[in-house]
C-alpha cells in the first residue's frame, strides 16, 4: 500500500467485511495482492449479528456469527490482508485507478470488490430495535431453533415469508402469518403448503403497530387496516420478512443494477465496469446465505487476480 498524502493506493480494495468481503480478502491475499478491506458499519456483516450459525460447513455444533466473522478475518490477515475500520462513502469508476473516498481519506485501487451487502427491511415500529435479538428477528434459518415449542408471528406475504414460516414449524408450536392484504404474493406451491400446514394460521388485512416487552418480546399490538380495530397478540417471536434493500446507494449511476437495486454481475462476478466486481448479498437477491456469499467472494477475488494479471501483461 503506497501513501501519498492522505491518498493510499492498493491493488485490490474490498468494500465490506461480511463473508463475501473476507473470503475475497483471503483469496486476494493468498495471491499476494495485499488487499485492503474497508469494514463498513458492521464488521462481519449481517452474519455477525446472528447469534448462532448452524448451516456453515465445518461447524457441526454451530458457530457464533461474530466468532465466524473473527475467524474469517484472522485467516485473511494471516495471509496478508489488511482490515481497516473505515466506511466508503463515494466512488469514482470513470477512470483507473479507481477512486474510493472514505471517512478517513481517499484510496485509489487497480480493482475494487464490492461486498456491501443488503439490509433487511424493518417495520419501523416502537420497540422493534430494542427487542431485536430478544424475540425480534429477520432470519428464521438463523434463529428458528431458539423458538422450540414457542409461539411465533411472521410478517410478510412473499416467498421468503412463507419459506421461513414453513421452516420454523420444525421448532415452533404455532406460526401466525400476519399480512397487510387479504392475499399473498408468494408462489402457488408455497401458498398451498402453508395453507395446508396444521401449525400455520393467518391473520389478514392486519399490520403490527408496536412490539411489547422489556427484557424480551411478550406481545404485539395489531391493527386491522379495513376495520381499524386494534388488538394485542401474545407471542414469543416476531420474524419480519418484508424484503431486503441492497446497500447500493453510492453505486447508482456508476454500475448497472437491477430494478431492486442489486448490482448486476455475470457468472464471473464482473460488474458493468472492468476491474470492478461484486459479491454476496449486494449481488444476490436469491440465496443470501453465508456459504453462498463466501463462495461469491472467493470467485470475485480469483477473477480480480486474473484481471490484474492481464492488465499488467498489457502494460509490460
Amino acid at each position: 500500500m503506497s501513501n501519498t498524502g492522505n491518498e493510499k493506493h492498493v491493488k485490490v480494495l474490498i468494500l465490506g467485511s461480511g463473508p463475501a468481503g473476507l473470503s475475497a480478502a483471503l483469496y486476494a491475499a493468498r495471491a499476494e495482492l495485499a488487499p485492503v478491506v474497508l469494514t463498513g458499519m458492521q464488521l462481519g456483516g449481517q452474519a455477525a449479528l446472528t447469534h448462532v450459525i448452524e448451516n456453515y460447513p465445518g461447524f457441526p455444533e454451530g458457530v457464533g456469527g461474530a466468532q465466524l466473522g473473527e475467524l474469517f478475518q484472522k485467516q485473511a490477515e494471516h495471509f496478508g490482508a489488511t482490515v481497516e475500520f473505515d466506511l466508503a462513502n463515494a466512488v469514482d469508476f470513470s477512470q483507473r485507478p479507481y477512486k474510493v473516498t472514505t471517512d478517513s481519506g481517499e484510496y485509489t485501487a487497480d480493482s475494487v470488490i464490492i461486498t456491501t451487502g443488503a439490509s433487511p427491511n424493518m417495520l419501523k415500529i416502537p420497540k422493534e430495535v430494542e427487542l431485536t435479538g430478544r424475540g425480534v428477528s429477520y432470519c428464521a434459518t438463523c434463529d428458528g431453533w431458539f423458538f422450540k415449542d414457542k409461539k411465533v408471528v411472521i410478517v410478510g406475504g412473499g416467498d421468503s415469508a412463507l419459506e421461513e414460516g414453513l421452516f420454523i414449524t420444525r421448532y415452533a408450536s404455532s406460526v401466525t402469518i400476519i399480512h397487510r392484504r387479504d392475499e399473498l404474493r408468494a408462489g402457488a406451491i408455497l401458498q398451498k403448503r402453508a395453507m395446508d400446514h396444521p401449525k400455520i394460521n393467518f391473520i389478514w388485512n392486519t399490520i403490527v403497530t408496536e412490539a411489547v416487552g422489556t427484557e424480551k418480546l411478550e406481545a404485539l399490538k395489531l391493527k386491522n387496516v379495513v376495520t381499524n380495530e386494534e388488538s394485542t397478540f401474545e407471542t414469543d417471536g416476531l420474524f419480519v420478512f418484508i424484503g431486503h434493500t441492497p446497500n447500493s446507494q453510492m453505486f447508482k449511476g456508476k454500475l448497472e443494477m437491477s430494478e431492486l437495486g442489486y448490482i448486476k454481475v455475470n457468472e464471473k462476478m464482473e460488474t458493468s465496469v472492468p476491474g470492478v466486481f461484486a459479491a454476496g448479498e449486494i449481488a444476490d437477491p436469491t440465496f443470501r446465505q453465508v456459504v453462498t456469499s463466501a463462495g461469491m467472494g472467493a470467485a470475485a477475488a480469483i477473477q480480480a487476480t486474473r484481471y490484474l494479471e492481464e492488465a499488467e501483461s498489457v502494460h509490460t
